[in-house]
């Protein structure tokens, strides 16, 4: 049995572009999926690993929610208070890349909060782009069912090749045995992107832990490149270039 619910996702990301070119593009990788709870113990327990301090692989608080280093667990809080959802003294766990050798992007990051039954009440998809920005959109959840449903308008500049009036549509099961997202973008013509996460949950061991680092010794740095290299291609491509007008650090949207 294993001494932690946290756990370690292995698998790949997609990216599928349609229009107005085609392009795709995936890429191995490893996700964590945090109980905050266990967040010290694991920090204490898993060799080459810790927390809010260097290691092979690390977590920070200053790099998720408000970004100040402070509680993570009081600032989901107070963001579901501010969405009329309570999940009283329930769980929260997060869906992130670990920093590697003090570095790390997450595009995308996964709050999933649960109440004292162990249902899932909410869900917080937390979104960064290349220029330190970050916006988080929050939903609530039905705990009938495994599949999770969202849908919301785009608020957020993300890619320098994708337009700002878009809308988003999230498909995700709950992470238990496997992890599968599921997220396209489209406008009001159509499809413009999907882009998949897919993983088979691992033990997190200090065993496991590392065997995922010597997989993926540079994934954080990859994952950055990647992004780059990409944007580079499309460029080629000749896909226009959409600017950034709005200029917001850290931002938050309820939704429905």
């Amino acid at each position: 049995m294993s001494l932690f619910n946290s756990c370690i996702y292995s698998g790949f990301v997609t990216h599928r572009r349609f229009k107005p070119k085609r392009h795709f593009f995936t890429y191995k990788t490893f996700s964590l999926l945090i109980n905050l709870d266990e967040i010290e113990k694991l920090g204490k327990k898993i060799k080459f690993f810790s927390y809010n301090k260097f290691n092979i692989l690390s977590f920070y608080d200053s790099d998720h929610g408000p970004r100040d280093g402070g509680s993570l667990i009081n600032w989901v809080k107070n963001t579901l208070d501010e969405a009329k959802i309570n999940i009283g003294s329930g769980t929260i766990k997060l869906l992130c890349y670990p920093r590697i050798l003090g570095y790390v992007f997450n595009p995308l990051s996964i709050f999933y909060c649960y109440d004292d039954n162990l249902q899932l009440k909410a869900i917080l998809y937390e979104v960064k782009n290349t220029f330190n920005e970050q916006h988080t959109y929050v939903f609530p959840t039905s705990p009938r069912s495994n599949l999770i449903l969202h849908k919301c308008a785009k608020k957020f500049y993300v890619s320098p090749f994708m337009e700002m009036k878009t809308f988003y549509n999230f498909r995700l099961l709950k992470p238990e045995k496997i992890l599968n997202i599921f997220i396209k973008q489209r406008d009001f013509d159509g499809t413009l992107l999907t882009a998949c996460q897919v993983g088979k949950r691992i033990e997190i061991t200090s065993k496991n832990l590392f065997f995922q680092f010597l997989t993926h010794p540079l994934m954080s740095f990859k994952v950055i490149m990647a992004i780059h290299f990409e944007a580079f291609r499309l460029w080629i491509k000749g896909v226009k270039h959409v600017k950034r007008k709005i200029k917001i650090k850290n931002n938050l949207s309820i939704e429905n």
